[in-house]
């Protein structure tokens, strides 16, 4: 099948709700609660849940949430961090005991309690007018019905083959014993059993009982020492998000541990620079804008971590003065060598969507397992994949992020949202591992520098600092002009061109804007997935 990516679509406009996700039946899902009266994170909760059901491999109970809320009549914004703990009987030193250098991808020991159900019911009580059991209708009808499984989402699931042969209990997920196809209807039996559970009895009927006693039980058969205690000990926490202004808009993130953080530097950064003078595919502005990203992981990769845990220096990092002198680093005709992350003084298959409502509440949402069907594990008898943020630890001595007890590791999953004058301008998002601060990077600079609306700034072809290394590959997408290529290189960056089905590394994005004089929504969804902008 084809995997142009082509998107010819125009910006959707609406004023009573509006719903973005990367599959249309989710989208849907998302609409429904709107005009039934839902708010936006009654909406937000109900995509979410159908994601679940129709791209397992990206998302599911199994793994974590984070959330940005926008209260339309406080001017508040809350920052759900929706990410789980690692079990309280693994720790470092036993695995550098055995020989383990970094943490494994795919193994029992990646597992960190899922998060997401938590975050589910935490987000409706505090942000929602609706019941788990009224926001799950959806997902449960798809998983026990049955959804015809969506093209692009479709081809990544049949290239899975080999590890859903071998994952314990992923039987539901290779219907005939082979991969579906796109078009294929795919009933998941047993998931919607455990979705039924989660609406009728709440979390509980996750994290204690049955399902969690699954849960812990295939662990422990794969060698990991997870406990149903971990389960029932997991808790949600609301934090209070970061921002930086950039070009006159607040960009609002959550947190560490997730690395929304690193979105925020690379635009402190290149504030110092005028970008919208430049074309979008004009060296000079690309090499500038990559060259702060890869300033922004060397502080990312050491700084962020659990602040439970590790003293995160956010307002230090944040610092306008600390931006411009990184700023200063950069030549406009040489790539940097990879630099050191500065310190103060004296001392990642994913799903986004949003949702806003008529009254202008906005949810910005983010979903994981991590890597594709997570840790490769499925509870027995659940249909939950388990996910493996776990690998996102380090096992260096005396890292920030070093693996510990009930430590939660550094996450890749980051929900945005635009503020201008203290009233929502928009939720944005960019999935897919580290690409995710480098997607933000790139639409809100399209927005804000160039005056993009949110689809076009999503159609833009876009670059990525390989893995999230200081020193990684710069990928290109296919529409990045050959001479660009070519004057990358001369200025020492290691240029690899990706084309096709590959493309789709550089990310997934959902964008809704809101003008707050007349409550008109503007909303683009990514051309390199299967979603829509659903709206009313």
């Amino acid at each position: 099948m084809s995997m142009q990516f082509d998107s010819r679509r125009s910006t959707v406009l609406a004023r009573r709700g509006m719903a973005a996700a990367s599959n249309p039946l989710a989208a849907q899902a998302g609409l429904n609660i709107l005009r039934q009266g839902g708010r936006a994170a009654d909406a937000a909760v109900a995509m979410s849940a159908v994601m679940n059901v129709t791209e397992p491999a990206a998302c599911g109970i199994g793994g974590d949430c984070f959330a940005l809320h926008f209260d339309a009549h406080s001017g508040e914004v809350t920052a759900l961090n929706g990410s789980g703990r690692a079990p309280a009987a693994l720790n470092a030193e036993d695995l550098r005991q055995r020989g383990w250098r970094a943490m494994p991808a795919r193994h029992a020991h990646a597992v960190t309690v899922p998060g997401a159900v938590q975050g589910w019911a935490d987000l409706l009580e505090r942000h929602g007018s609706m019941s788990l059991a009224q926001v799950l209708v959806d997902a449960i009808h798809y998983a026990a019905k049955g959804f015809p499984l969506a093209p692009v989402f479709g081809v990544g699931w049949a290239g899975q083959a080999d590890l859903l042969r071998v994952a314990p209990h992923a039987g539901e997920y290779l219907p005939g014993g082979r991969s579906p196809v796109p078009g294929q209807v795919i009933v998941l039996e047993e998931l919607a059993r455990t979705l039924r559970g989660i609406a009728e009895g709440g979390p509980q009927a996750f994290y204690e009982g049955p399902v969690a006693e699954a849960i812990a039980a295939t662990v422990q058969e794969q060698g990991g020492v997870l406990t149903v205690e971990d389960l029932k000990a997991h808790h949600t926490t609301f934090d209070a998000p970061i921002s930086s202004d950039y070009r006159g808009t607040t960009v609002v993130e959550c947190p560490p541990n997730g690395q929304g953080l690193t979105a925020l530097l690379a635009l402190n950064m290149a504030s110092n620079f005028d970008l919208g003078s430049l074309a979008w595919d004009d060296p000079e502005r690309m090499h500038l804008m990559v060259e702060c990203m890869r300033l922004a992981w060397a502080d990312a990769r050491w700084h962020i971590a659990d602040p439970a845990f590790s003293l995160v220096p956010t307002d230090f990092l944040l610092g306008r003065d600390y931006a411009a002198g990184r700023a200063k680093l950069i030549n406009a005709q040489q790539t940097l060598p990879p630099q050191p992350p500065g310190q103060p003084p004296g001392a990642s298959d994913t799903i986004y969507l949003c949702a806003v409502d008529g009254e202008g509440n906005a949810c910005s949402f983010i979903k994981s397992l991590f890597m594709g069907f997570g840790s490769g594990i499925v509870a027995r008898g659940t249909g939950v994949w388990l996910q493996n943020r776990g690998s996102g630890f380090s096992l260096e001595p005396g890292h920030p992020n070093e693996l510990a007890p009930n430590k939660r590791p550094y996450h890749t999953i980051i929900p945005g949202m635009l503020l201008r004058d203290g009233e929502l301008h928009g939720c944005f998002g960019v999935m897919g591992g580290f690409m995710q601060p480098q997607g933000h990077f790139q639409v809100v600079s399209a927005m804000l520098d160039d005056g993009l609306d949110p689809q076009a700034a999503l159609n833009r072809p876009r670059w990525m600092v390989a893995d999230g290394q200081p020193n990684g590959e710069l990928l290109l997408e296919e529409g990045v002009p050959v001479r660009t290529m070519a004057a990358l290189g001369g200025k020492g960056h290691r240029v690899r061109p990706v084309s096709g089905w590959a493309r789709r590394v550089f990310g997934r994005g959902q964008i809704i804007l809101r003008d707050p004089d007349g409550g008109v929504l503007r909303g683009g969804s990514e051309p390199r997935a299967d979603g829509l902008v659903a709206a009313f």
